[in-house]
């Protein structure tokens, strides 16, 4: 998609600080981070959101987790904690509309649900 920023960074016309990159996947680090770690874990294919994900795709969203399990590590966050999150369009969070993961650590983090 031309005019999605997400497709833009994967493609290098906007600059982002990149921490991993292969076929499938790009991560950076989130702009505006809501936690020490805020990392980005985007498909490099564009995808709307989860609910336009099609059967094909399960192996690339699990690679999607691994690769979140695999920065957790290198960020030095896995043992002491982190959270991932996938916001579902505009009632449950995402902001931009491709999809991706969110990975936070780096501190003792609050319940979601109070």
């Amino acid at each position: 998609m031309s005019d999605c920023i997400f497709c833009k960074i994967v493609s290098g016309d906007i600059p982002s600080t990149g921490v991993y990159k292969d076929e499938l996947v790009t991560a950076f680090r989130d702009i505006n981070p809501a936690a020490r770690t805020h990392i980005l874990i985007i498909p490099n294919k564009h995808i709307d959101s989860v609910n336009l994900m099609i059967a094909d795709d399960k192996p690339l969203v699990g690679h999607m987790f691994f690769v979140a399990r695999e920065l957790a590590a290198k960020e030095g966050i896995s043992e002491s904690g982190y959270r991932l999150i996938m916001n579902t369009n505009a009632d449950g969070g995402q902001t931009v509309f491709h999809m991706h993961l969110h990975l936070l650590g780096g501190a003792p983090m609050k319940h979601p649900m109070g």
